[in-house]
């Protein structure tokens, strides 16, 4: 193979809030865990088994803050990146760790009612704005 390639695509569950951190450039990074799940049966004993692995997610400046202000814990997202493996001390003790760092993404859990769609009179969606515009419409063409 001529060249190398390093790339993640990962659809899981987050397992628990966007951690911002803001940098006096107006940059920012956000971090968070997101949970993959596997299951199978187990062939001799019958018994369905359920792994979990956890991935450090990394978001960076403008695509940090959508996911600060549209996700929570439980959501499901699609993450596309590459691996970066860091390493530092800490108390004199070498620590890893290995990290998706995040280049497209997309929410695939609907956006929960909050507050303010609970005290809205009308909330208009794109289905009821379909209809609407379909029931509405006056046309005189016989098909």
């Amino acid at each position: 193979m001529a060249g190398t390639i390093n790339k993640v695509i990962l659809i899981g569950n987050l397992g628990d809030q966007v951690k911002m951190h803001y940098f006096d450039d107006k940059n920012s990074v956000g971090r968070f865990p997101i949970a993959t799940s596997e299951s199978y049966t187990n062939k001799t004993t019958g018994e369905k088994v359920t792994t979990t692995d956890w991935h450090n997610i990394v978001v960076r400046n403008k695509l940090a803050e959508i996911c600060e202000k549209y996700l929570s814990k439980g959501d499901k997202v699609y993450v596309e990146g590459k691996l970066k493996n860091r390493q530092w001390e800490q108390d004199g003790i070498k620590r890893y760790s290995t990290e998706i760092q995040v280049s497209e993404m997309t929410f695939l859990s609907t956006k929960k009612n909050d507050e303010n769609a609970k005290n809205s009179q009308t909330a208009a969606t794109p289905s009821t704005i379909a209809e609407k515009s379909i029931t509405t419409e006056d046309d005189d063409l016989p098909f």
